[in-house]
């Protein structure tokens, strides 16, 4: 036996290897761009948590900023506000009964569980109607001092619940936070 037929399986199994290993990289080439497409742009994940100065909000005003690519409404309440919104019973709200708070989705729609602090003074929700994605017209707004969207005339309470209407949910709430003057969206 030559010393060329030792070695004759382990050349064959080298180009084997070698083809494969070449395959698999020249598949992996291909499929990676396909791949990579599916990850949000850079100007969407530079969006997808913002921070917004709410210092100069005040009491009884509403602030509306751009967050991955929605209208969020940041209202700081008045007292009256908070205790027409407190008043409202769950029995009341015959449309939707949960806060559709994204912090806790579990939560029912009473006003503690939608306003972001305690004291209720802070309701943030992403400003689009439930309905068919219009925005709608905040400031006292429609039969329940709330907000109301012109498109097909859904109205919402000083919480953002949907009270009348063809909307068949509450205005979302995102998930956000407080860090000293600044409301983090995200």
């Amino acid at each position: 036996m030559s010393h060329a037929e030792d070695h004759e399986g382990t050349r064959r199994d080298f180009l084997y290897y070698a083809t494969a290993g070449a395959g698999a990289v020249t598949a992996g080439a291909a499929v990676w761009p396909l791949v990579d497409q599916m990850n949000p742009s850079a100007d969407v994940s530079a969006l997808s948590s913002i921070r917004v100065d709410i210092s100069g909000v005040e009491v009884g005003t509403q602030l509306t900023v751009k967050w991955l690519g929605k209208p969020v409404f940041i209202r700081r309440r008045t007292a009256e506000e908070i205790e027409a919104a407190r008043a409202v019973s769950l029995d009341d709200l015959e449309i939707d009964k949960m806060a559709q708070n994204r912090n806790d989705m579990t939560l029912d729609a009473s006003d503690e569980n939608r306003a972001l602090d305690e004291a209720g003074e802070w309701l943030v929700m992403i400003g689009v109607c439930t309905h068919l994605g219009c925005v709608p017209i905040g400031d006292g707004a429609g039969d329940f001092g709330g907000w109301f969207c012109p498109c097909h005339g859904s109205h919402y309470d000083t919480s953002g619940r949907i009270r009348k209407g063809p909307a068949p949910e509450n205005l979302w709430v995102p998930v956000a936070a407080f860090e000293g003057d600044e409301l983090v969206l995200g």
